[in-house]
C-alpha cells in the first residue's frame, strides 16, 4: 500500500479511537469540568475553521478555481447538515443531568448517540483522510481536531451507558465502534476514490472537506461549547486553538 494512504489511514484510525479516551475519562472521572470541555471544544473548533480556511479551501481554488471551489465548499456543509437534520447527536454539555434519571431512558439515550456519533464520523474520517492526502502535516492537524473534539463525544456515550447498566466494558465498547467509523469512513473514500484521483478530484474533495469541517465547527461545537455559562471558555479555546494549528502548520512548512 501506497506510504501516503497508509499515513492517513493510520491518521483517521487515531483520531476516530480518541473517543475511547473520552469513554475511559468518563469512566473515571465520572463528571469532569464543563469548564474544561467548553475549552476543549472551542479549540477544536479553532483547528478545524483555521485548517479550512488557509490550507483546505485555499488548496481546491488552486486546482479547480473559486466558483467551483465555492461550490464544493457548499456541497460539504449540505452533506453535513443533512446528516445533521436526519441523525442528530448529542453532547454531554447538553444536559445538566447527563441524559436523565431511570436507567432505561439513560440506555436509550446513550445507545442513539453512539449511533449519532458513528454516523457524524464518517465524513469527518473522509476529512482526515483527504487533508492527509493534500499534506501529511494538514493531515495531522485536521486528526488532532477531530481527535480533541471525539473526547467530549466518547463522554456523551460513556456516562449513561455506564450509568444505566453497571458495565464499564459495555460502555468501553459502544464509544469503540462510534469511533472505528471514522477509519471506515476513510476506508471507504480510499477505495471509491484512489482510482481516480487527481488535481481536479483532490480539490473538489479539499472544498468538500472544508465545508464539513465549517459546519462543524460552526453549527456543533461552538454553540455546545457556549452553554452553560461558558462564553469566555469557549472564544478562549477558539483563538488558541487558532493560533497553536497556526504556529504548528507554519513550524512544518
Amino acid at each position: 500500500m501506497d506510504n501516503t494512504i497508509l499515513n492517513a489511514l493510520i491518521l483517521t484510525t487515531l483520531a476516530g479511537l480518541s473517543t475511547t479516551v473520552g469513554s475511559l475519562l468518563g469512566l473515571v472521572v465520572r463528571n469532569p469540568g464543563k469548564s474544561f470541555l467548553s475549552f476543549t471544544l472551542g479549540f477544536s473548533a479553532g483547528v478545524m475553521i483555521l485548517v479550512s480556511l488557509v490550507e483546505l479551501f485555499p488548496g481546491g481554488v488552486e486546482t479547480i478555481g473559486w466558483v467551483s471551489a465555492i461550490i464544493g465548499f457548499n456541497i460539504g456543509a449540505l452533506l453535513m447538515f443533512l446528516v445533521d437534520w436526519f441523525v442528530p447527536h448529542d453532547y454531554i454539555l447538553h444536559h445538566e443531568d447527563n441524559i436523565g434519571p431511570k436507567k432505561a431512558r439513560m440506555l436509550k439515550a446513550g445507545l442513539f448517540v453512539a449511533l449519532g456519533i458513528g454516523i457524524h464520523n464518517f465524513p469527518e474520517g473522509m476529512a482526515t483522510f483527504a487533508g492527509a492526502l493534500k499534506d501529511i502535516k494538514v493531515g495531522m492537524a485536521i486528526a488532532v481536531a477531530i481527535a480533541i473534539h471525539n473526547i467530549p463525544e466518547g463522554l456523551a456515550i460513556s456516562v449513561p451507558v455506564y450509568a444505566a447498566t453497571g458495565s464499564r466494558a459495555k460502555a468501553f465498547w459502544w464509544s469503540f465502534l462510534s469511533g472505528v467509523a471514522e477509519p471506515v469512513g476513510a476506508g471507504i473514500a480510499a477505495l471509491f476514490l484512489m482510482p481516480y484521483l487527481n488535481d481536479a478530484v483532490l480539490g473538489w474533495l479539499l472544498t468538500i472537506v472544508a465545508g464539513i469541517m465549517i459546519y462543524i465547527s460552526l453549527d456543533e461545537l461552538l454553540p455546545v461549547s457556549r452553554e452553560g455559562g461558558y462564553e469566555h471558555q469557549s472564544i478562549g479555546g477558539v483563538f488558541i486553538g487558532m493560533a497553536v494549528m497556526a504556529v504548528t502548520l507554519w513550524m512544518l512548512s
